[in-house]
């Protein structure tokens, strides 16, 4: 694998945590200025963040849709491989700022 993919996986993890944390943070002070509670609607800001997290990550869909159709039809394993990381890389830099945003509000703590 080349250096240039280990560089996109980092960028992909770290584009969809900052979407997660930013989102949810910014999106909440709409709250806060509504006279609603900002710490209640982050979690629920950054749960319908999610997909567009990882769109975000990856780049758009058009093409991630282009690799996969690519790997898929063409043979190229190695483009579907390399696909499927970088989205299993948003995915986790998804998870990783939803467990911030869940810690901070104090989310499903007893």
């Amino acid at each position: 694998m080349e250096e240039r993919f280990f560089a996109a996986f980092i960028h992909c993890f770290f584009i969809a945590f900052g979407v997660i944390l930013g989102g949810s943070v910014i999106g909440s002070i709409g709250d806060f200025a509504t006279g609603e509670a900002p710490l209640s609607s982050m979690t629920r800001i950054a749960d319908k963040l999610r997909i567009w997290a990882i769109v975000a990550a990856i780049g758009g869909t058009f093409d991630a849709i282009a690799n996969v159709e690519r790997g898929l039809l063409d043979g190229s394993t190695f483009d579907l491989v390399k696909q499927v990381l970088l989205i299993v890389s948003a995915m986790g830099g998804v998870k990783v700022g939803i467990m911030i945003i869940e810690w901070l509000t104090q989310r499903g703590m007893s």
